[in-house]
């Protein structure tokens, strides 16, 4: 057992937690802290989530972790040079380009101009061509337009009681009442709700409104560790997902959802296929919880 994991350990049980309590406060799976007491960091899904767990544990006991981190640095692995992405950890150096190339890109907009020219002039071309044809049947429209005036009053007078049959039977028709109509713009205007009601610190609550479901979709965007709970506090999933990996859940028949979300910049939560904004911005806060309670629509 490591200097750092005697100390984590004795300020835990100064506090009066076992390990199960910690794992229900965290919400860090109980293997995770006993590697973490006992300096065994091979079982963590990467050294980003060590110091994620170390800081979420010192939180937990009482412990400042900025203090801790720095006295014991040399235990802790670091990751600033995974964090940091290869294309902005190297210097790009200029290159001087071929007097071939040069030539080329002298010559490009020339040609882009000579293409522009070309194609409005087709475009003027294929525009006279469509006001010429326009034109043409004017003539004719002349000619046949007393027969359709004729064969038009000729058949008015069988048409006239057909019509005024139609006419009636619409004006027939039931119109909704006001309280339907009220009704119908309700359906159309009803959205669901998900609002921030509270924050605390990496904790973050919402209330979801309006909604006859609710369905969750997890969706990774780069490496990031995450774990589902329902309101028994049940686990639903634990894992590391990888980049384009997307995890779905169905709690509609549940009141609440709890998050752990081990790097949110790279974790899109959303809810019934909308996307939820952190209240808490993911580059400031890294490891957030993320607690959504339901209200279904028949219980408001």
């Amino acid at each position: 057992m490591t200097e750092l994991g005697n100390r984590l350990k004795e300020a835990r049980e100064a506090k009066g937690y076992s390990l199960d309590d910690l794992q229900r406060i965290t919400k860090i799976q109980k293997r995770y802290l006993i590697g973490i007491e006992e300096g065994n960091y091979d079982a963590m899904p990467g050294k980003f989530y060590v110091r994620a767990f170390i800081k979420q544990y010192c939180e937990a006991v009482g412990l400042p972790p900025e203090v801790i981190f720095e006295e014991h640095k040399e235990e802790i692995p670091t990751t600033y040079e995974d964090e940091i992405p290869v294309s902005l950890s190297r210097v790009q150096s200029r290159k001087s380009v071929p007097e071939s190339s040069a030539k080329v890109f002298d010559f490009l907009p020339k040609l882009l101009i000579a293409l522009f020219v070309i194609g409005a002039l087709i475009a003027l071309w294929v525009f006279w061509q469509g006001k010429v044809g326009d034109k043409a049947p004017e003539s004719n429209q002349a000619e046949n337009q007393t027969q359709v005036d004729v064969d038009e009053n000729k058949s008015a007078e069988g048409d006239k009681p057909e019509d005024d049959t139609k006419d009636k039977e619409q004006s027939e028709e039931p119109k909704p009442s006001d309280d339907q109509k009220a009704d119908q713009e309700k359906e159309q205007n009803t959205e669901q709700s998900l609002e921030a009601v509270s924050t605390s610190g990496y904790k973050t609550t919402y209330e979801l409104k309006d909604a006859d479901e609710f369905k969750l979709q997890l969706a990774a965007r780069g490496d990031t560790w995450v774990g589902v709970y329902n309101s028994q506090d049940e686990l639903l999933f634990e894992g590391l997902l990888k980049k384009d990996n997307k995890k779905d859940f169905d709690v509609s028949s549940d009141k609440q959802a709890y998050l752990v979300i081990g790097n949110a910049s790279n974790t899109d939560i959303l809810v019934n296929g909308k996307k939820l904004e952190y209240k808490v911005s993911a580059t400031d806060v890294v490891r957030q919880d993320i607690i959504i309670n339901y209200v279904p629509q028949s219980e408001q």
